[in-house]
């Protein structure tokens, strides 16, 4: 295996998103997890550019790094929090988690490393974004239309949900 550019910022990225879900799992304040989530997001976007996904990639970024996280910190700032921080749990629980990712990745690769996959000659980098919306408005046009008026009744009633919880506040 030579080493390319392409593989040091693969190896770059997927750092930052293991980092950045490590960082998700053990930080205790919600706004440094919800960063911690964005990092995550847009390493992985990146690595869905070094595949030639780039719809996939602006999708990534479109969705899930601005959307979820906009709706991560409406949920935030609408729900009530803890002043006080609990105590810091001792160093024996972060070691066990350094350890149990130690041993996942060298299980990953010991997995992979003689994997043998034979190369297929395919047309990835050829019209990616227009096959997605012909497959998309095609085939599953009635799924996606349905998937918006779920999500439209799931944001109309986390706004009934929050304006209620806020209208009980002021009573008391």
């Amino acid at each position: 295996m030579s080493v390319s550019g392409e593989l040091i910022a693969f190896f770059g990225l997927a750092l930052v998103a293991i980092l950045g879900g490590v960082l998700l799992i053990t930080l205790t304040k919600v706004v440094h997890m919800v960063i911690a989530l964005v990092f995550t997001f847009l390493s992985i976007a990146g690595i869905y550019l070094l595949l030639s996904a780039e719809f996939v990639a602006i999708v990534q970024i479109l969705i899930y790094s601005g959307a979820i996280t906009i709706v991560m910190l409406f949920g935030i700032m609408l729900t009530k929090h803890r002043e006080n921080d609990e105590p810091a749990k001792g160093g024996w629980r972060r070691f066990t988690l350094l350890l149990a990712i130690a041993g996942f990745a060298v299980a990953v690769y010991l997995g992979i490393y003689d994997l043998d996959i034979p190369v297929q000659p395919t047309a990835l980098h050829e019209e990616n974004t227009k096959q997605i919306g012909i497959e998309l408005f095609s085939k599953y046009v009635i799924p996606f239309e349905v998937m918006s008026v779920l999500l439209l009744v799931a944001l109309v009633g986390a706004i009934v949900l929050a304006k209620k919880d806020k209208e009980e506040g002021d009573r008391s």
